[in-house]
């Protein structure tokens, strides 16, 4: 197996680009590095949100783990059902992570849930919740696409454009490569390339541009829930076009339609129209409004006495 990745038209020559290192003789996948630093970083971004809003960290430490382990559960049940042949005859596949298979929307659906019952739970504002972890959520699919690119796969059709990326045929799935790519194949030095759109980088950059508006806009929000309306607008509008390049889109048995496409598209169309509705009638809306606050203690205790009961961090 060759192990370069091309960017011919950019001149970027990446050589020996493996899909995992190995640490004192274990072999640790760059997909399992990347998805863990991404749940790392998501923490720090909503506790820190957290703070800013003058709610409780600790909420979303016990909620965050609750939540990675469903979302990580959900994101690759939808997968195993999306592509169902690849695993009906070896079940013990359907627990290996290592090789990718994270269907997003399923991770996003089974975090929404989690959510929801966590939110019950502790009598907490689940619509403030959604904004507080939106950015958490971008990051980590801003990040996680790289895993796609460590493990050759989540690519487009062929292309000679600008951002054109070649992949060595051996290093990546048969059923990937569609006749077109074959008819376009690039022999380089004895070695046959696909050229394909890097749709992870297109996503990649797409979340990162999401990330930066909604941090920016964060302050001037006009209700809770609005943050994460609107990344769920955003995100979906971006994964419509991103979807129809893909040449490994899960398909709607029966119909042929790639699924997550159509829920694309559907969650445009439905937070399009929330948010038009919201915009005009959010103040009839006693749910839409900030949770209970908690007031931190100042940076330094006042006196020499010890911080009372009621002093405590949160309160």
């Amino acid at each position: 197996m060759h192990f370069n990745i091309n960017f011919p038209h950019l001149g970027i020559h990446l050589e020996h680009v493996g899909k995992s290192i190995t640490v004192f003789g274990f072999e640790i996948a760059f997909y399992g590095i990347i998805i863990g630093c991404a749940i790392l970083i998501g923490f720090l971004i909503a506790t820190s949100e957290a703070k800013r809003t003058r709610q409780n960290p600790e909420d979303y430490l016990d909620m965050g783990i609750i939540g990675v382990v469903c979302g990580i559960a959900g994101a690759r049940l939808y997968y195993v059902i999306f592509s169902w042949d690849m695993y009906k005859d070896n079940l013990l596949d359907i627990l290996n992570l290592r090789e990718g298979g994270l269907g997003i929307y399923g991770g996003v659906i089974a975090a929404v849930i989690t959510v929801i019952i966590c939110a019950k739970v502790k009598r907490l504002n689940a619509p403030q919740i959604f904004d507080t972890v939106a950015l958490a959520i971008l990051n980590g699919q801003m990040l996680g696409r790289w895993g796609n690119f460590f493990n050759r796969e989540a690519f487009g059709e062929y292309t000679d454009s600008l951002f054109a990326m070649q992949l060595p045929l051996d290093a990546v799935r048969n059923s990937d490569v569609t006749e077109t790519m074959r008819a376009n194949m690039q022999v380089v030095d004895g070695v046959s390339y696909i050229q394909v759109h890097p749709t992870f980088l297109y996503e990649s950059v797409w979340c990162l541009i999401l990330f930066i508006l909604l941090f920016l806009y964060r302050k001037h929000k006009k209700y809770e829930g609005e943050l994460f309306l609107l990344y769920l607008f955003g995100y979906g509008l971006g994964r419509v076009w991103i979807e129809g390049l893909r040449t490994d889109q899960l398909l709607i048995p029966g119909i042929g339609f790639p699924v997550s496409q159509l829920l694309a598209g559907l969650i445009v169309v439905v937070t399009g129209g929330l948010l038009i509705y919201l915009w005009r009638n959010h103040k009839r809306m006693p749910f839409l409004r900030s949770g209970r606050k908690y007031e931190p203690l100042p940076d330094k205790p006042v006196g020499k006495k010890r911080p009372k009961a009621k002093d405590r961090l949160f309160k």
